[in-house]
């Protein structure tokens, strides 16, 4: 199942990289022809549907611009610091040979069997079991470990989570990641901008929409102007609501281009650098329910080796089940699987009254190798000494002969 480096995977990742950069203008400009809805109602709330939805299409005309250059800077932002970003968030830091011998050597000698640039190696202080890689060019790549990882995984196992990352680095997984984690980012902070504006609006008996810190009001002048336009106005504010309620949703069905079959891929790449399917299938054992990194967002967690976050009914949930992943690597590259190990939470869970009896004291041996156990303990006979002087060899010890 050879997956490393497969071309029509990479072509697809840099297309649809591509493409959602070209969604993030549009989920922009839609935003943005929300707010002039808003902004056309409190400027003048006593006109018709038609006359705000053709004066938020100019509005949105002159401001196009603007809002092409703040996208524009969003990721230009994005590219060249979204791994201080991610280290903010994750608390991970550089490390060097010196410092982790053990997973610099495992992580060099993978690259160099490859010829794959070295990317740079960072630890996260982190009880969790995962793994994670970044950047969006050779310079930037970098693959993320945790401590916890470290503790409880051999070298084979970290070597398979290492040709994971590697993979995903090498397949353009990383990159479109990447660009998913800037969509979401600029959407979520304009959609939150907005409704932060909704919240503070409220609706005037008098038939027209005002800031909550204001507490004047404009009138209608007749009762027939006052109920189309007022009804006007609610019409155009719910329209921008549910424009931007379908922006925000489109910035999370990003992740639904994010193929689940770039983990299976990533999971085969792996066994091809290390020639070991087993020891990819053991660390997904170790990882599996163990994962879940404390304070780190979604978008972190879509990086990761394994995402135990799911979403409504696993729509949204960007990696397959440890259990799917391990079938694949015993069906198609021969691994054996030892079984889930037990859940974490069920260990802890254990009461006292339930541990093992180990420190109970074994009864005692009826005949021991020294004599009766219920007796008085005799020593082992003497040999003697032979005529030389040295004392005989004895053929039969307490445990055998010698």
């Amino acid at each position: 199942m050879a997956a490393y480096g497969l071309y029509t995977h990479i072509a697809s990742n840099k297309f649809r990289s591509m493409l959602l950069l070209g969604g993030l203008f549009a989920l922009v400009y839609v935003l943005v022809y929300a707010g002039a809805l808003v902004a056309e109602v409190l400027i003048n709330s006593n006109e018709t549907v038609a006359y705000y939805l053709r004066h938020a299409f100019s509005d949105l005309l002159k401001a196009a611009p603007f809002a092409t250059i703040a996208a524009a800077v969003w990721v230009v932002i994005a590219y060249f610091f979204h791994q201080s970003m991610i280290d903010a968030v994750t608390g991970g830091h550089d490390v060097t040979r010196q410092e982790e011998p053990r997973l610099y050597n495992l992580l060099e000698n993978l690259c160099i069997s490859r010829g794959i640039t070295m990317p740079k190696l960072k630890i996260m202080e982190s009880p969790a079991l995962n793994a994670f890689a970044t950047g969006l060019n050779p310079r930037q790549y970098s693959v993320t470990v945790t401590t916890g990882l470290l503790n409880a995984l051999n070298d084979k196992e970290i070597e398979a989570v290492l040709g994971h990352e590697l993979t995903h680095i090498k397949n353009g997984d990383v990159q479109l990641m990447v660009v998913a984690v800037i969509i979401a980012g600029v959407v979520g902070f304009f959609g939150e901008l907005f409704f932060r504006l909704f919240t503070n609006l409220s609706w005037n008996s008098g038939g027209s929409w005002s800031s909550g810190s204001s507490s004047s009001s404009r009138s209608s002048s007749s009762s027939s102007d006052s109920k189309n336009s007022g009804g006007g106005a609610v019409i155009v504010i719910i329209i921008a609501v549910v424009l931007i309620v379908v922006a925000w949703l489109m910035s999370q069905v990003v992740k639904l281009a994010l193929s689940r079959s770039r983990e299976y891929l990533a999971d085969a790449g792996s066994v091809e650098l290390t020639k070991d399917p087993d020891a990819m299938i053991s660390a997904l054992r170790k990882i599996e329910n163990r994962g879940e990194l404390p304070g780190a967002t979604s978008a972190v967690m879509e990086l990761c080796v394994d995402n135990p976050r799911e979403g409504f009914a696993d729509l949204f949930a960007t990696h397959p089940s440890v259990q799917s992943r391990v079938d694949a690597l015993v069906k198609f590259a021969g691994g054996h699987d030892p079984g889930p190990l037990p859940d974490p939470t069920e260990e802890t869970d254990q009461p006292e009254t339930e541990q093992p009896e180990a420190q109970d004291t074994p009864p005692p041996l009826s005949q021991g190798p020294w004599g009766d156990a219920a007796g008085p303990a005799s020593p082992p006979p003497v040999p003697a000494p032979s005529p030389s002087g040295a004392p005989a060899a004895n053929p039969m010890g307490p445990w055998g002969r010698h």
